[in-house]
């Protein structure tokens, strides 16, 4: 059972555009390559953390990886909800604690890895120390400005290349969290 952070990000490290928008993640030239090494990736998930949104829904569009993952999801919010359940999986609510949110995910993942999504719940388990690896996947476009995936963590964290490749267009980054 371990833990990593799973993101897409623009070269300036931005997961998402100053809306929250995500569509320049779109359009981007990929090699089977590239594919395969997301499909790796995400093979090895059998539950998913993030943030929820403030109307406590499940949008189209919102769900984590687009929907092809039917593994549980696990929300953080700051009041409760019932779970919903969408399209076969069920997203539980999870009030202000991180690391409940995270064990929970580990028992219901089993010998899979739990991926964390969003920056906020990613700060949070880093400065929480329950982060094993960091997945990235660099796309060649600079924002400028937009959601940032690590600014405001407030501590260094070191990491261990663990693996790197690059295809098509997008960069693809391994670390291992060191403790």
């Amino acid at each position: 059972m371990a833990t990593m952070i799973h993101a897409t990000v623009t070269l300036d490290g931005f997961m998402a555009d100053a809306d929250g928008g995500v569509g320049w993640m779109f359009g981007i030239p990929t090699a089977p390559e590239d594919e395969e090494v997301v499909a790796n990736a995400m093979s090895r998930i059998g539950a998913v953390v993030g943030g929820a949104n403030k109307a406590q829904t499940v949008e189209d569009g919102e769900e984590p990886y687009g929907g092809a993952l039917e593994v549980p999801v696990f929300l953080m919010t700051r009041s409760p909800h019932e779970p919903i359940e969408k399209d076969g999986t069920t997203y539980t609510f999870i009030v202000d604690d991180i690391a409940l949110a995270i064990e929970t995910a580990q028992e219901a993942a089993g010998d899979k890895w739990v991926s964390v999504l969003g920056g906020s719940v990613s700060r949070q388990c880093l400065q929480l120390g329950i982060v094993d690896e960091i997945h990235l996947h660099v796309v060649p476009v600079l924002l400028g400005d937009g959601i940032s995936l690590f600014a405001g963590l407030g501590q260094r964290v070191d990491l261990e290349r663990l693996e790197t490749s690059a295809f098509a267009a997008e960069a693809h980054l391994t670390y291992r969290v060191l403790r």
